[in-house]
């Protein structure tokens, strides 16, 4: 079973699972999810798996992106988390299903995150960055108590805000 990595009211995170590879190649097949990513769709739920399979952040950095399930249900409706990039920077990121937008779960599991992130795994410091257009996710990231850091161009992406949020206990 995944590791459990934080709850909140209507959510649980976890771990990717290799169970999830249906969520990550639905949403990643969903234009409009991915319009101000970068990335590009999964050739298949195999290739979603292979993904989970291949996915090392845990264990290199100690965190990552986690599967967001909804408490009631145990439905998987998106992720959020962390990821360390090569220059060290931690920045916060979420998807989640069309169908579970509007509901408030992105801005739910994206707090859950900076307080993990925070309290648990004692980061200094946590950036979200979003396409100049994106604007539902940069509500998200204002919503949390991030502030606007500057500009930012974000390969695949292009123009893009950065919003960064410190560690106040640090």
């Amino acid at each position: 079973m995944a590791k459990i990595i934080t709850e909140t009211p209507r959510l649980i995170l976890r771990e990717f699972a290799p169970e999830d590879a249906l969520l990550l190649y639905q949403l990643n097949a969903d234009p409009d999810v991915l319009r101000y990513t970068g990335d590009v769709p999964f050739a298949s739920v195999d290739a979603a798996r292979r993904f989970i399979g291949e996915y090392d952040a845990y264990l290199k950095d100690g965190f990552g992106r986690w599967t967001v399930l909804l408490k009631q249900g145990q439905n998987p409706v998106g992720w959020c988390g962390l990821k360390r990039h090569a220059n060290g920077l931690v920045d916060l990121g979420f998807r989640f299903l069309q169908a579970y937008w509007n509901k408030g779960f992105a801005t739910e599991a994206a707090e859950a995150c900076l307080a993990y992130g925070f309290s648990v795994l004692g980061i200094r410091e946590i950036v979200g960055r979003a396409g100049i257009q994106n604007t539902a996710s940069v509500r998200v990231l204002e919503k949390i108590g991030m502030e606007f850091a500057g500009t930012d161009n974000l390969e695949g992406v292009g123009p893009a805000v950065l919003y960064c949020k410190k560690n106040d206990a640090l």
